[in-house]
């Protein structure tokens, strides 16, 4: 499981690694008090799941609150790889003096955690790998014996890192790793690490959990991230995003997709029990991807009620500006319920997962 930036900055700051002071905006009023009370330059960074916001224009700098206010109105419009931007991150500004580049990850060939560190930060590491791979320290550790601090400051040495600065980049490489063991992570990132006239911090953050432990980590469940965990979601290269309430039936339903000629854009899975609220988010992912130019949602009521299914419909529908055609499959449980609900609402939809399916290919090829 993916964290956004803040969220991975959190703990980072828990466990004793510096971060710059930032608070999270949804709204260009939100950050511009933000800003506001930071009294300095401000960096405004787009919180989405996908790497590469800043070559696609995801963070953007303001020297003044109501700069801040426009740049996130500006941000909150737009995607990233196809990743609507909700949120951003609004950060004071840090002045760099130098940039370091420092990660962990499991190297499974050879079953070890891996440092890999360099003293050239806030670049593509792989581009550095490709092209100039003496640059890039790496260190394998042990998981037999216990990582120590004096191999920290050794690593921070290798670096290149200042006599001065080597007791303070060892100590974030090695709470790093901690961080890494603790959240039992695939990837504990910073990069840019950057030295400031306030020391070291760590400018970015990226951190990646094994999905399997998160039942160890009870205190992570409040984190925003947990929204997206609800569903099985897989995104395609056609056009049509197929929702279902159960593998099965969304696997079926992109089989009858394909049989009628069209292209799925999405495998979204959103299980048994699924709430209005559930339902909402499930459209709201969808639309998010780009290539999405109809969506069929296919729901057989089990112990997912028709009712539910369409008043997140409706809802949805309500919120967002997206103008892609929705066809609806909804029998099962309390199904008189929901279509009367959808038709109330002037929502069309099928009780034939045959003849919803070829509807949506039809609709598709006409637009």
């Amino acid at each position: 499981m993916k964290l956004y930036e803040y969220s991975a900055k959190k703990i980072f700051q828990k466990e004793g690694i510096p971060i710059p002071p930032g608070e999270v905006a949804r709204s260009g009023k939100e950050a511009q008090i933000i800003a506001a009370k930071m009294e300095k330059a401000v960096a405004i960074k787009s919180q989405v799941l996908m790497g590469g916001r800043g070559k696609a224009g995801g963070i953007k700098f303001s020297d003044n609150p109501q700069k801040a206010e426009e740049i996130t109105w500006e941000l909150l419009k737009t995607q990233i790889k196809g990743e609507a931007v909700n949120m951003v991150l609004v950060e004071q500004k840090a002045e760099i003096q130098k940039e370091f580049y420092l990660s962990i990850a499991m190297d499974r060939s050879s079953r070890k955690p891996l440092i890999m560190a360099s003293g050239e930060g806030g670049v593509d590491i792989e581009d550095l790998a490709i092209n100039n791979p003496e640059k890039i320290i790496k260190y394998y550790i042990n998981p037999l014996e216990e990582f120590l601090p004096y191999q920290a400051r050794e690593i921070s040495r290798k670096m290149g890192v200042g006599s001065e600065l080597i007791s303070s980049v060892g100590a974030i490489i090695w709470k790093l790793f901690q961080v890494f063991q603790k959240y039992d992570a695939h990837l504990a990132e910073i990069n840019p690490l950057v030295v400031t006239p306030e020391g070291v911090l760590a400018a970015d953050a990226k951190l990646d959990l094994d999905d399997d432990s998160i039942y160890r980590h009870p205190e992570l469940k409040d984190l925003e991230e947990f929204e997206s965990e609800e569903f099985a979601f897989v995104k395609l290269e056609g056009d049509i995003a197929v929702i279902g309430n159960g593998a099965g039936l969304t696997l079926t339903g992109m089989d009858m997709i394909k049989l009628n000629g069209g292209e799925p854009a999405t495998f979204l899975d959103i299980g048994g029990g699924a709430s209005p609220e559930i339902i909402k988010k499930a459209l709201n992912l969808v639309l998010a991807h780009t290539p999405v130019k109809v969506i069929f949602l296919n729901v057989l009521g089990g112990i997912t009620r028709a009712d539910d299914v369409a008043r997140g419909v409706i809802n949805a529908l309500k919120d967002t500006p997206k103008n892609v055609p929705l066809v609806i499959r909804l029998t099962g449980t309390n199904e008189e319920e929901g279509q009367r609900l959808l038709s109330d609402a002037g929502v069309s939809y099928e009780t034939s997962m045959e003849d919803a399916a070829k509807k949506a290919v039809e609709i598709c090829k006409s637009l």
